[in-house]
């Protein structure tokens, strides 16, 4: 669920103008999965950009605090949730951890770094939602640390309906700033694609896992 339309069209526009998302349906990109897809997302870029960093981050800072409540602690997803999470903490006057894929193999082996105490209310920040797989082993780590999540603040989200039904059997409520909808939408509007792309963008969304396999 995206935070509110004009946060999600503004933030959509930002990234197409800086290419962290880049569309090109007719030359697709094959993912670490082997999934081959019309779109290419690269958040990390908006660290890059002073201006937009800014954006999103006090359009973070503004969203968490109204639909969560302040919390104890901000998390960020690694590697590329970590350097937005901390300017969203900073933000907040928070205290930041963040959260490895898992346990380091060596010294106190942490998979979540940071001072974080049992019962502590924490909302955690994530780049990118495809699956959501990775976002909620994160937050399944936070819990084994004793962490109270509640809930998940992203950048963006693909909307697949696996990613629906994984955060909603993981009881974590999940909001974004854009989302896949307000991407095509606004990049039909903008004449970043034709309708005709639009259309194949679409039916990868429905279809991610075989599109572009016949």
């Amino acid at each position: 669920m995206i935070f509110n339309k004009d946060t999600a069209e503004k933030t959509a526009e930002l990234l197409l103008q800086i290419n962290a998302i880049k569309l090109n349906p007719e030359n697709p990109f094959t993912w670490a999965s082997g999934w081959k897809s019309p779109i290419y997302c690269d958040n990390r870029l908006i660290l890059s950009f002073p201006i937009i960093r800014n954006y999103v981050r006090d359009e973070f800072a503004k969203n968490i605090e109204k639909q969560f409540g302040k919390p104890d602690v901000i998390a960020g997803v690694a590697t590329g949730a970590i350097g937005i999470g901390i300017l969203v903490a900073e933000s907040l006057g928070l205290p930041f951890v963040y959260v490895r894929p898992e346990p380091k193999k060596h010294g106190r082996q942490n998979q979540v770094e940071g001072f974080l105490q049992k019962g502590q209310n924490v909302v955690v920040v994530e780049d990118l939602i495809s699956t959501g797989n990775s976002s909620l082993m994160a937050v399944e780590a936070l819990r084994n640390e004793g962490a109270n999540i509640k809930g998940m603040a992203a950048i963006f989200t693909y909307g697949f309906g696996v990613a629906q039904e994984n955060f909603k059997n993981a009881n974590i409520d999940l909001y974004t700033l854009s989302n896949y909808e307000n991407l095509l939408n606004l990049a039909v509007e903008k004449q970043y694609i034709t309708e005709d792309q639009q259309s194949a963008l679409q039916e990868w969304n429905e279809i991610p896992s075989t599109w572009g396999q016949q």
